[in-house]
């Protein structure tokens, strides 16, 4: 290490423009690279949901999710397992990977098996929804809307068919329907007494409703130099028309879906609420997905909510809660916090104690760039700027301070022996080189088992290895490089002990009061230290 000193003294540019492209760098990934919770969890799950309207529990297991598992076994390749449940109306696999899986090739393999079970299950099942699970996409705001003067079904009408189109556009985002509220739906309410009275049926209502509610497209017609688009009327367009869909004709007499039912506007039951306020409510949840920053997709969230309001009644209430940004913002703010503290305290401590503002500055620019590097590397392999990346950096910190602060002690000890500055960053870097690599590797090596862990694990605490890996290495090479180039343009040759006494430079005047009481202090233990000796000796 002692030759990556030397040239650093011979060129010492080449060590301040390598200090300047670290901050280009370092900068410019802190502001590109996304930031979010929890580093992305690669877990290589597929994600499977069936639904079939009115199927119990017990025949979802054993009509559909049965002949689904083992189609995937035969279909589809390297699954580590699968879990199932099955729940009234619907039916969840999860299919698990081996570790390295191209996800996108299994989620071709899936999603090709559940085209291809279809003929084995119950008729009119329509094809599942297949997620590709992703442990990172979590909700990182909620949208909560609420009136006083809208019903229930509007407000989740507003959500999902207003509000979610819109909020899509944002990039990163993933939005499930909203929570709450009731879903829109046309219902026919049956009277039971009538239906026996005219000799019919429920199967003969919806046969009938089948038959005359259909989409038939009959094309265009030219009548001279126009062309007119043909419709048919066979779909009512209007709710309300549904009750004049003739049922069977009856004793001569027609009868009509009014006369032993009613079709209207409704919901189905609500299984599920949300109040805010005391006035009932709708939650959305805005999930983040794939690599996306987590501040970018909340910051286009709130930038689109004026436009939401402004298109949306008056009456609606759209409130913003569980807003993730302000973890994460405290988070970053909290390693920032800490890295001003630790090279303000460091600084002052050299200040007092060198009374050397050029040693302050020195020791004050080496810590930020040690940190610098450490997100410049983390954002080239493919990190985000997250907890754990942070928590690193923050753990980093307190150990940053050693290195330059040891190099430049050493270096102004020997100034003090009246040595050039050469000679002394050369002797100084000599005496520390040892010291210093073992101290670097032994803190490296504590982190060494994390590279070995599996699972969610190994995705957590890596990332925070790997923070406090490159910190404490772009700051050994600091301290080799770039310490040493300040240090032979900054630190001047020091005076003595008598000239230094007389000094009026406050600063030179109290470093010689502390050199002056350490010298006391040193030389009273040492003849505590020889006392006490001699009187164990005399003892023995």
């Amino acid at each position: 290490m002692l030759a990556i000193v030397r040239i650093a003294l011979s060129k010492p540019f080449t060590f301040v423009v390598m200090a300047m492209l670290i901050v280009i760098f370092g900068v410019a990934a802190a502001i590109k690279t996304p930031t979010d919770i929890f580093p992305n969890i690669g877990i290589p799950v597929v994600a499977v949901v069936w639904t079939y309207d009115g199927l119990p529990a017990d025949d979802m297991s054993k009509r559909v999710i049965y002949y689904y598992e083992r189609t995937l076994s035969s279909q589809v390749n390297d699954i580590e397992h699968i879990e199932s449940q099955s729940l009234p109306r619907y039916g969840i696999v999860k299919v698990f990977f081996q570790p390295g899986v191209n996800i996108n090739g299994a989620l071709a393999q899936v999603t090709a098996a559940s085209q291809t079970v279809l003929k084995y299950l119950p008729t009119g099942i329509t094809p599942p929804y297949v997620l590709s699970f992703n442990a990172s996409s979590v909700p990182v705001i909620q949208l909560a809307l609420s009136s006083k003067s809208l019903s229930q079904a509007q407000l989740y009408d507003l959500g999902q068919n207003f509000i979610r189109p819109q909020l899509s556009s944002v990039a990163g985002t993933a939005i499930p329907s909203p929570y709450g509220g009731k879903i829109l739906q046309v219902q026919v309410d049956l009277d039971q007494q009538k239906l026996q009275a005219y000799g019919l049926s429920a199967e003969d209502v919806v046969k009938a409703i089948g038959q005359q509610n259909i989409v038939t497209p009959v094309g265009t017609e030219k009548v001279g130099d126009f062309e007119y688009v043909v419709s048919l009327n066979g779909s009512p367009t209007r709710v309300d028309e549904l009750n004049d869909v003739p049922i069977r004709v009856v004793g001569g007499t027609t009868i009509f879906l009014r006369d032993v039912a009613y079709a209207h506007s409704g919901a189905p039951p609500q299984i599920n609420m949300v109040r805010v306020d005391g006035s009932n409510a709708a939650l959305m949840t805005i999930l983040k997905t794939g690599r996306a920053s987590t501040l970018d997709v909340i910051n286009g969230v709130k930038a689109l909510l004026p436009k939401l309001r402004a298109t949306m009644p008056a009456s609606l209430k759209l409130d913003v809660i569980n807003d993730q940004s302000s973890f994460v913002n405290a988070a970053v703010n909290s390693v920032i916090f800490e890295g001003v503290i630790a090279a303000a305290l460091t600084g002052l401590m050299i200040l007092i104690f060198l009374s050397s503002w050029r040693s302050t500055l020195i020791i004050t620019i080496s810590i930020p760039l040690a940190i610098l590097t450490s997100v410049t590397l983390l954002a080239m392999i493919g990190e985000t700027i997250n907890v754990m990346t942070l928590g690193g950096l923050a753990l980093a910190v307190g150990i940053l301070v050693d290195d330059a602060t040891v190099t430049i002690e050493n270096i102004n000890y020997h100034l003090e022996q009246g040595k050039d500055i050469e000679s002394a960053i050369m002797d100084g870097a000599r005496q520390i080189v040892i010291p210093a690599t073992v101290s670097l590797l032994c803190i490296c090596i504590v982190f060494v088992p994390m590279f070995f862990l599996s699972g969610v694990a190994r995705f957590l605490f890596v990332p925070l290895a790997e923070a406090v890996v490159f910190a404490m290495v772009a700051s050994y090479v600091l301290s080799r490089t770039l310490v040493p180039t300040m240090a032979k343009y900054l630190l001047r040759a020091h005076v003595d002990h008598h000239t230094r006494g007389a000094s009026r430079n406050p600063l030179v005047r109290l470093q010689a009061a502390l050199d002056a009481g350490f010298v006391r202090l040193r030389d009273r233990y040492r003849g505590a230290l020889h006392e006490a000796v001699r009187r164990v000796m005399l003892a023995t």
